[in-house]
């Protein structure tokens, strides 16, 4: 969908109202038109002392009035239309983003998903309405003119002469504000961008003590930003300064011609003051000015929103599961991102109820692989196999329910601690807490005030309290395969120990497949895949893979020690 689309999709979200507007926005130019004609009317009947002159005093007050009463309408039928743009602008790009899934966010940095969908939202939420009102207000123009050659003929021609000088002021306008707003705002979301990842690695970077570096690299965007926002102050400017340079000429030369005629007796007093508001109206490109600068800048915004709905959102099948174990399988899978194979040629199969723990160096493509388990990612060649079934197959319903995540982070999503726990189902409190205790979260949850309702916002936990409330909610969510992407590093040595032992259990039922960054995680699975460079180097048990000097080396292990690997010993003191 292109910016233009969109932008007309937003204007039919907000049809009635926008008809609304522009309906009024007619008739208060209809009553600008109407309102010179009938103050040099009313002149006219004062200075000849007309009886009827009171009646068209009366009629002019109850015209102000009524302007008055459309004035007040549009501003709030505009504010309306502005509000109602830019949340349905804002609700569809968060809907598409959630239906893209994970790729959208290394398409386009988490700061500029948010920059586009707060501010650009905003700007392209008032061009329905901007349109709106640009064309309503080049009636007004367009009917000055016509009163112009109602009056006398040579008032329009006059005018016209030097029309073609204002529309090529606009159309230079038009084109260089939207080269500098296109710009500044790239260079705004580079600069969220930025922004949302030091406060995402805040903590990092205070322990690394490069607080001032990491400002200067956040603030590096900003001469860019303040030279483009020059540039567009600049080209207002001129374009208010040359369109204020031609406009009063064009007036001047109407009422000059106005007086002319009247010296000959061919205009009353009253049609010369009308000409010489008509004369205003018809040069008055400071509103239009106004206007285009609007639309341009909501054009701009929408485009740069056009850009995220343009990625496709994951489509899925129709088909679903067969009654099975959990069967895991990868046949030829590779993945590249940003130019660089990270997975290549991946051929594996994890049989249903297994325990399969992915070891590898960073960046050797472990994440990855757990992300293409459960359909956070699909691969650009081969494909992924649940019992049988691509995951491509798939309704989306099956696949969730199929599979559950913990994450190295998760996020609490859920208005309070049991509603993250059951994010994704309507999970009774009983089933919540057993999940809790199996996660070894009951406990600091009972804690504090307000127990499992207490709000997540209010919640003061560390970062293994937050990891263990992500595995109590993979734990309450039924399937076939659980996954966890590193959701036992923040825990103690005991704590894993414990959780371990409950979810490495044969009695689980569910195939697992562990993302592991210590060497006691991979111990505890049946089969361990050693990942390096994106390929498969082996499969097998922990204690045998120990003895290759690289494998051990991939938990920071001496390569030239050999023996028992920590995990094994560790398992045998417990």
């Amino acid at each position: 969908m292109s910016g233009d689309r969109l932008l007309r999709a937003a204007a039919r979200h907000s049809g009635a109202h926008l008809v609304a507007l522009g309906a009024l926005a007619i008739l208060s130019a209809a009553g600008h038109l109407l309102l010179p004609a009938a103050l040099g009317h009313t002149l006219d009947q004062l200075l000849t002392a007309r009886p009827d002159a009171t009646r068209w005093v009366l009629l002019c007050v109850a015209l102000l009035a009524a302007l008055a009463v459309c004035d007040a309408g549009e501003e709030i039928l505009t504010g309306t239309v502005h509000a109602r743009g830019a949340a349905w602008l804002r609700a569809s790009l968060i809907r598409h983003v959630l239906a893209v899934g994970p790729r959208a966010t290394s398409r386009f940095a988490p700061g500029d998903l948010v920059a586009r969908m707060v501010g650009n939202a905003a700007h392209a939420g008032i061009g329905p309405a901007t349109a709106a009102l640009l064309l309503a207000a080049l009636a007004a123009p367009l009917g000055a003119v016509v009163a112009l050659g109602l009056i006398d003929l040579w008032l329009a021609v006059v005018f016209l002469a030097g029309a073609p000088v204002l529309a090529l002021l606009l159309r230079a306008f038009t084109r260089a504000s939207s080269d500098c707003l296109t710009r500044y705002q790239q260079v705004q979301g580079d600069l969220a961008a930025r922004l949302a990842e030091a406060v995402g690695g805040a903590r990092t970077i205070a322990a690394a003590g490069t607080a001032d570096r990491e400002r200067d690299r956040i603030l590096r965007p900003l001469p860019e930003l303040a030279r483009q926002g020059h540039r567009m102050w600049q080209v207002q400017g001129r374009a208010a300064a040359q369109t204020g340079g031609v406009a009063p000429l064009l007036q001047l030369g109407v009422v000059a011609t106005a007086g002319l005629q009247l010296a000959h007796g061919r205009l009353t007093v009253g049609e010369l003051f009308a000409a010489s508001r008509y004369a205003v109206l018809a040069a008055g490109v400071g509103v239009l000015v106004g206007y285009l600068s609007g639309l341009v800048r909501a054009r701009t915004a929408g485009h740069r929103l056009a850009e995220v709905l343009a990625e496709p959102a994951t489509e899925y099948g129709d088909r679903e599961l067969p009654p099975g174990t959990g069967a895991l399988t990868f046949r030829g899978v590779s993945v590249q991102r940003a130019g660089r194979t990270v997975l290549s040629g991946v051929d594996l199969r994890v049989p249903g109820g297994a325990t399969y723990a992915v070891a590898g160096a960073s960046g050797s493509g472990k994440s990855l692989l757990a992300a293409l388990a459960g359909r956070l990612a699909d691969p650009d060649e081969g494909e992924v196999l649940l019992d049988g079934v691509p995951l491509r197959d798939l309704t989306h319903a099956q696949v969730r329910a199929a599979v559950a995540y913990a994450f190295e982070r998760p996020a609490l999503l859920g208005d309070t601690l049991a509603g993250t726990i059951a994010l994704g189902a309507d999970l009774p409190r009983d089933a919540v807490v057993r999940a809790a205790r199996s996660a070894h979260a009951d406990d600091f949850v009972r804690r504090l005030p307000r127990g499992y309702d207490t709000p997540c916002a209010d919640a003061p936990l560390s970062g293994g309290e937050v990891q263990r409330l992500g595995l109590a909610r993979a734990f309450a969510h039924d399937g076939r395969l659980l996954v966890l992407d590193d959701a036992l590093s923040s825990l103690d040595t005991v704590t894993e120990r414990d959780i371990a032992e409950a979810l490495l259990g044969p009695t689980t039922g569910r195939t697992r497949l562990i993302v592991a960054h210590r060497a006691t995680t991979a111990a505890r699975a049946d089969q361990v895949v050693w990942l390096a460079d994106g390929r498969v180097c082996a499969v097998g048990p922990h204690e045998e893979l120990w003895q290759l000097p690289a494998y051990r080396k991939v938990f920071g292990h001496p390569a030239g020690e050999s023996g028992r690997g920590p995990g094994q010993e560790e398992d045998l003191r417990a």
